[in-house]
C-alpha cells in the first residue's frame, strides 16, 4: 500500500509541475480527499492565494472547449 501512495504522489508532483508551467500561479496546491466518492483522489489546484483551494466556494464555470484547451496546455507543458 505504501508503494502505491508513493507512486501516486510522485505522479501528482509530475502533473503539478506541468500545471505550474501551463497555468500562471504561485504554487499548485494538493488535496487528497474522497468524501463524495467511495475512493480517495488527488486534487491539484493552481493557487494565487489560499482561498483558491477552498472547495466550498463556487467553481469556475468553463465550457468543454475551455477544459480541453487547459488539458492540452498541461499536456504540452509535460512534454517540454
Amino acid at each position: 500500500m505504501m508503494k502505491v501512495i508513493v507512486e501516486l504522489m510522485l505522479f501528482a508532483k509530475y502533473v503539478a509541475h506541468g500545471i505550474k508551467k501551463a497555468i500562471p500561479c504561485i504554487k499548485v496546491g494538493v488535496s487528497v480527499i474522497g468524501l463524495e466518492v467511495p475512493h480517495a483522489h488527488i486534487h491539484l489546484v493552481p493557487l494565487q492565494n489560499l482561498a483558491d483551494i477552498n472547495f466550498e466556494k463556487q467553481r469556475a464555470q468553463l465550457s468543454n472547449d475551455e477544459f480541453a484547451a487547459i488539458a492540452s496546455n498541461i499536456s504540452n507543458a509535460l512534454r517540454m
